[in-house]
């Protein structure tokens, strides 16, 4: 008899949805704002409740279980509703703010780099800031520059912020509850292309963490670490797949943490491998992939039989054409001759 333990498979729309409900439910001072979270500002009155569920469909459901004065809709202003997010959570509740896409970060992010990352470090730490922050990004969907960045670096570079990257619903469900529990502000990047994404994994009902800072291996191997950062983590699968029908064993690292970083899992792969690539979607340029490259490079050099390589997209923009696009973003493929340089 199949059990429940084996197929309970949720998409990651809804594993972080439900992460939602379970912390709502089991805390009274969680709330969500943001733009259409709850389905229209001030048009309950024309019975127009819960129509959208915000522009990703995370919220859904939760303002007719909880109410509008827990599940808010915004003014289209992020400099407005993330900085009351951060003066929620220093006053004692715990917000889930949804930032609709990562790329609008430039009209607040002075409250979220000059208020949430430093405010418990200024003030002694008499206070704590247990704001989340989830985002979307990520390109591949055909939605132009501003709305398809992939910008997590950026983030990873303050102190005072936790960035956490889910790969599947199982990580996205973990993560977001240990997101919405921790006491510092984290920002919960959520790629889009991951979105419907089932992920074959067994999500279980009750409420979980997943360690913030803690990264996994989803394969072995002892010939070349694959480091992967959300979607690109099954890019690196897919990767290691084909490697595999020549012979070669490539072990596959779910990064999950920009900050704090795994550093551990990181460089104990890299010493039983002695060859690294890291696929990263962001800009190369001071990206998550450079970081771990001058990782490997600084604490690892003695270990190394090539260079650490890493998979980005140019340094441009992401294009709106569909041909562009797809040219724009790391594949397998790209992954394979990374492999076979770093391999000889």
């Amino acid at each position: 008899m199949v059990t429940e333990t084996a197929t309970r498979n949720l998409s990651y729309i809804q594993a972080i949805n439900e992460a939602l409900r379970q912390e709502m439910q089991r805390d009274p001072a969680v709330i969500v704002m943001g733009e259409d979270v709850a389905g229209g500002a001030g048009r309950e009155d024309q019975g127009i409740i819960d129509s959208w569920g915000g522009p990703m469909r995370l919220t859904k459901g939760l303002i007719t279980e909880f109410g509008a004065d827990r599940v808010r809709d915004t003014p289209i202003s992020e400099a407005g509703f993330i900085g009351a997010g951060v003066g929620a959570a220093a006053t004692g509740l715990r917000p889930v703010v949804e930032l609709m896409y990562v790329s609008f970060f430039g009209v607040c992010a002075d409250q979220i780099t000059n208020n949430a990352a430093k405010m418990r470090y200024m003030f002694g730490g008499k206070i704590t800031l247990p704001l989340t922050i989830m985002t979307g990004m990520g390109a591949g969907l055909n939605t132009a520059a501003q709305h398809s960045e992939t910008l997590y670096s950026i983030f990873t570079h303050f102190p005072g912020l936790k960035g956490v990257v889910p790969s599947d619903p199982y990580t996205a469900k973990g993560l977001m509850i240990s997101a919405i529990r921790d006491d510092d502000p984290v920002i919960l990047f959520n790629n889009r292309q991951l979105l419907g994404f089932p992920g074959n994994v067994h999500v279980p009902k009750e409420a979980y963490e997943f360690p913030i800072g803690k990264a996994r291996i989803i394969q072995e191997g002892d010939d070349v670490t694959l480091v992967g950062i959300g979607y690109t983590t099954h890019i690196a699968q897919q990767a290691a797949e084909a490697l595999a029908d020549d012979g070669i064993a490539a072990e596959v690292v779910d990064l999950l943490s920009t900050s704090p970083m795994d550093e551990e899992t990181i460089l104990e792969s890299v010493q039983r491998t002695r060859k690294v690539v890291i696929v990263d979607e962001d800009y190369p340029r001071c990206s998550i992939a450079s970081d771990i490259s001058a990782l490997v490079a600084e604490q690892a050099f003695d270990y190394l039989d090539a260079p650490p390589v890493r998979v980005n997209p140019p340094h441009t923009s992401v294009p709106y054409s569909r041909p562009l696009e797809a040219l724009y973003m790391p594949t397998p493929d790209k992954v394979i001759d990374a492999v076979n340089e770093v391999m000889g």
